[in-house]
């Protein structure tokens, strides 16, 4: 009897152990906005408001490694500064108009464009010899992210983020912020992956519980 009630035990705890096991099942669900169907995507350096510096070149080029990392298959033409290509294309602003130019113009069905902004900046630090301010400060930073069909110009998707970090290596002359760092990773790295990282999480695949 012993024998048959450990056994029955044991039954019930495999039992248990095979529906938890069940229950527990991930799958990979796809992104929800898949590049690959475009084959080439456009990507203009993102604009910036309220500073200056290489902080905008820095988060475009984290974005498109981004986007080349979370899928194969794709290529990424890297247009340049917004005045370049505005200028290139006949424009005035970036938009449906200057995506349907580029269409033409550089052979691309779709191109993201992005807008980085910079506010509420709260220094802390010292001087650089006696003209230039070299500090630290906590700054607040929002991306907006659009990937327009420059056949239509419409827009087929848009992610915005927000993150408030400590950066280094800042100036402030005029009272306006420069990025100009000579290790941006180390400078305002973490800033820039907050933001990267969650306006691209569309363009990943998610393991989720089935």
């Amino acid at each position: 009897m012993a024998f048959i009630l450990v056994s029955r035990r044991t039954g019930a705890f495999l039992l248990l152990l095979i529906a938890a096991a069940c229950a527990s099942r991930r799958i990979l669900v796809p992104p929800r906005l898949d590049l690959a169907p475009y084959g080439s995507v456009g990507l203009v350096t993102f604009t910036v408001e309220n500073a200056r510096g290489s902080l905008q070149d820095f988060v475009t080029r984290r974005f498109g490694e981004e986007v080349l990392r979370s899928r194969t298959g794709i290529e990424l033409q890297e247009l340049g500064p917004a005045d370049a290509v505005l200028q290139q294309v006949g424009e005035t602003r970036l938009g449906p108009a200057a995506a349907r130019a580029l269409g033409g113009e550089r052979g691309v069905p779709a191109v993201f464009f992005g807008h980085l902004r910079v506010s509420d900046v709260k220094p802390s630090g010292g001087l650089i010899g006696l003209t230039l301010p070299h500090l630290e400060a906590t700054v607040s930073a929002e991306l907006v992210v659009e990937l327009l069909s420059t056949k239509t110009g419409g827009t087929l998707w848009r992610s915005s983020a927000a993150a408030r970090e400590k950066v280094g290596e800042l100036a402030l002359i005029g009272g306006e912020p420069h990025f100009s760092a000579t290790d941006p990773n180390d400078a305002y790295g973490r800033l820039v992956d907050r933001l990267v990282n969650a306006v691209t999480y569309d363009l990943r695949p998610t393991w989720q519980k089935q």
